[in-house]
């Protein structure tokens, strides 16, 4: 496809920021000028106006043949909606059939090999981001995006700002990771983030999943581990031990209920408590 002009990259950029005054999510921002960045190439290669039957050749060639996700597939529907709107164009309906996602179980891991992983990471940074994540079930991006001021060590919870739909939220802290991020704070000494890059910007998201990907390499766990197990985890593990599942969908965050209930299709624990009718023969 042929590359964007500098007109088409003005107006993206205008888009960018019209997005940005609607406070949609940085994620989503760079996601949707991302994808309209490639349908707009699209649109000079076939030098058509906008269309809906454009639209759905895009889909196909773009998308489909490609063997794209179903959520990527998703995103460039809503981006293309959503830059089609910005420009006050207007098209007739276009047919693309949303695809719904899999419906997957979170991949857990038990606690001893929560354990394992933290044994395994010894940088004394790593291994205080690594214990956050799981001993508060936070994102990655709240994680990293915590200061100083939002650990409430006198009534031992944690203070999440602007998280996932704008909300704040307050989920636990623990006192074996108080213990241990006094130490970190004390050699560290950051001065906005909690966790800063060498820079002293946030750190980075990446580089702390390749991080976790060698911890749990060096501790021999063939599970498929990303930095959200360590949230899944947590989650399971008060499931495990009795909490009331209100209470975790309110320390997880989750708008709704049924966001926390696919934690109950996961536990062992409530698992084992069926009786196999095969034992009844």
């Amino acid at each position: 496809m042929p590359t964007i002009g500098g007109e088409q990259k003005q107006q993206l950029m205008r888009f960018k920021r019209w997005m940005e005054q609607q406070r949609l999510s940085s994620n989503t921002v760079d996601t949707y000028v991302e994808v309209c960045g490639y349908f707009l190439r699209y649109v000079a290669m076939k030098k058509q106006p906008m269309s809906a039957r454009l639209i759905e050749q895009f889909n196909y060639d773009f998308i489909v043949l490609d063997n794209k996700s179903i959520s990527y597939q998703n995103q460039c529907i809503n981006g293309i909606k959503k830059y089609l709107d910005y420009c006050g164009t207007e098209v007739e309906p276009f047919k693309i059939k949303r695809p719904k996602k899999p419906k997957r179980l979170p991949e857990v891991l038990s606690i001893e090999e929560v354990k394992l992983i933290l044994d395994h990471t010894t940088n004394l940074k790593h291994k205080t981001i690594l214990s956050l994540i799981y001993s508060g079930g936070l994102r990655v991006g709240e994680a990293l995006k915590l200061k100083a001021s939002d650990i409430d060590s006198r009534r031992m919870l944690i203070h999440i700002k602007s998280a996932k739909g704008k909300k704040d939220r307050y989920t636990l802290l623990s006192n074996s990771f108080l213990a241990l991020l006094r130490v970190y704070y004390n050699q560290y000494k950051p001065k906005v983030f909690l966790f800063e890059g060498q820079d002293g910007a946030m750190y980075s998201g990446s580089s702390m999943q390749k991080i976790l990907k060698r911890a749990v390499e060096k501790s021999n766990i063939s599970k498929r581990v990303t930095l959200h197990t360590l949230r899944h985890s947590f989650a399971i593990h008060l499931l495990e031990n009795g909490t009331d599942i209100r209470y975790i969908q309110s320390l997880l965050g989750h708008s709704s209920p049924k966001t926390t209930m696919i934690y109950t299709h996961v536990s062992e624990t409530s698992i084992r408590k069926i009786q196999n009718p095969f034992d009844s023969l």
